[in-house]
């Protein structure tokens, strides 16, 4: 029978005081019995509005009926016609702002909970075993892929499904770019991400690591190396500061470098080999996802954190998720702050962050309503720790090095409808084009960059 209950199935979680003394995923997931009872809310609507919200296109009505029925495996090779990571989707996506939120259930009730679903599906086709993917025939072309991230490895596993000799060509020492380096083990456990690439492996894909494309070689030479198409899915590593007096004061960190610290190098780790700073009072600077998981880091090593953020909750970019999930572990929101300098002591460490109030004024190109300082409103938070998560630019080394190549005023890479550059034959998709965006908005790229090296090198 159908369950029509307007609520969604709860989440089963960490609680909040042991999980901020581990890194172990908060998230536990459903149980067979649980994911069949949630599946069977989806009515299978004729129209299937929440595909066109899935920006890779899963069959979700098709997988969740399966769910319904009990026979997981063929969920996943529903799901597994159009994405490569499901394991990851289902962990990170923001699913209530695209597939969830054209769920007809949502109308009148919770949407069905399908990114949990999705992680069910491809965590119990994981533990039970799967099967080895083979190597598609080989139709004696190659491709270059520039980044192991999501954009990368999606356009890698399609174009390797269509039978090209696929090479990714990666700049750190392991495969899996933000996956790896940006979110953090709680929220998605480094494993899973490294099976998902396993797979890609088994299905022909190569992947070389330590490779820096504009250094070890351009994609000029890369090409003259028999690739006959490229696509560049270096992502958007380069951090962005606020240029405030005494950004330089030692304490002060990106969030990319303390998040790669803690998450790819494991600093969290009392053993491990790389340093990182364990404050005792940390100021995050920001609003969105990486500011969220930068504040849970810090909290995770001991820290008090303050959260800096220029508007008001409702006006905050994260995922609602993983805000109540920062409030929970007792991260501090200082909202309608925004800081106007850093503080430190003779020896140039950090000792404060000076901060000022806003209000919203008048709605800016964004539709938000634009923060305004308010005069005279400046106070002071004791700190020895800053990370700044206000966003991230595209590193300009490939663009530097590329003859060709064209960018618009932010760095980002000017692509066509097909995401082929102004270089014929290169490619790009996700933050090297976007910016800094979702991790599946970067596979939908990805995917879309495959369908078009393929179509392009087939007319050739």
């Amino acid at each position: 029978m159908p369950n029509m209950s307007n609520n969604k199935h709860a989440m089963p979680v960490q609680d909040p005081n042991v999980r901020i003394t581990n890194v172990s995923e908060v998230a536990l997931g459903y149980d067979a019995e649980t994911a069949i009872d949630e599946a069977k809310r989806c009515l299978n609507c004729r129209h299937k509005p929440c595909i066109s919200g899935c920006p890779v296109n899963i069959h979700i009505p098709e997988f969740i009926e399966q769910v319904a029925n009990g026979d997981f495996e063929k969920a996943y090779e529903i799901i597994s016609l159009t994405s490569s990571l499901p394991a990851i989707c289902g962990r990170v996506c923001p699913q209530e702002s695209q597939c969830e939120s054209k769920c007809v259930r949502g109308i009148k009730g919770d949407p069905v909970g399908i990114g949990r679903l999705e992680r069910f599906v491809a965590d119990y086709v994981r533990e039970k075993g799967e099967p080895k993917t083979e190597p598609a025939q080989s139709n004696g072309k190659k491709v270059a892929v520039v980044g192991a991230g999501p954009a990368g490895l999606t356009a890698a596993g399609d174009l390797a499904k269509l039978g090209y000799s696929v090479t990714v060509f990666e700049a750190l020492h392991v495969a899996g770019g933000v996956l790896m380096y940006g979110i953090p083990e709680f929220r998605l456990p480094k494993a899973i991400v490294q099976h998902e690439i396993e797979k890609l492996k088994d299905m022909g894909v190569e992947i070389i690591t330590n490779f820096v494309v504009g250094r070890s070689d351009t994609i000029d030479e890369i090409m003259k190396d028999g690739y006959e198409a490229v696509f560049v899915g270096s992502g958007a590593g380069l951090p962005n500061f606020m240029n405030l007096p005494g950004e330089n004061l030692k304490g002060v960190f990106s969030a990319n470098e303390f998040l790669t610290r803690y998450n790819l190098m494991k600093a969290y780790d009392e053993n491990s080999q790389t340093p990182i700073a364990h404050p005792k009072k940390t100021v995050v600077v920001g609003g969105g996802n990486v500011a969220m998981d930068a504040a849970r880091c810090a909290r995770r090593l001991g820290s008090e954190v303050h959260v800096v953020y220029r508007r008001s909750l409702e006006e905050l970019p994260a995922r609602k998720e993983e805000v109540e999930h920062a409030m929970e572990e007792g991260i501090i929101f200082d909202l309608l702050n925004n800081p106007v300098a850093v503080h430190g002591d003779e020896d140039g460490n950090v000792t404060a962050v000076e901060c000022i109030k806003m209000e919203l004024g008048e709605p800016d190109e964004s539709g938000r309503r634009r923060p305004v300082a308010v005069e005279g409103s400046n106070f002071v938070i004791d700190a020895d720790c800053m990370i700044m998560a206000i966003g991230t630019s595209p590193n300009p080394l490939i663009r530097t090095t590329t003859p060709g190549l064209e960018v618009n005023r932010k760095g980002c890479l000017i692509v066509d409808d097909t995401e082929m550059t102004t270089k014929e034959g290169v490619y790009a998709g996700g933050d090297a084009v976007t910016g800094a965006a979702t991790v599946i908005s970067a596979m939908g790229a990805g995917k879309k960059a495959a369908a078009a090296i393929h179509e392009y090198l087939s007319s050739k």
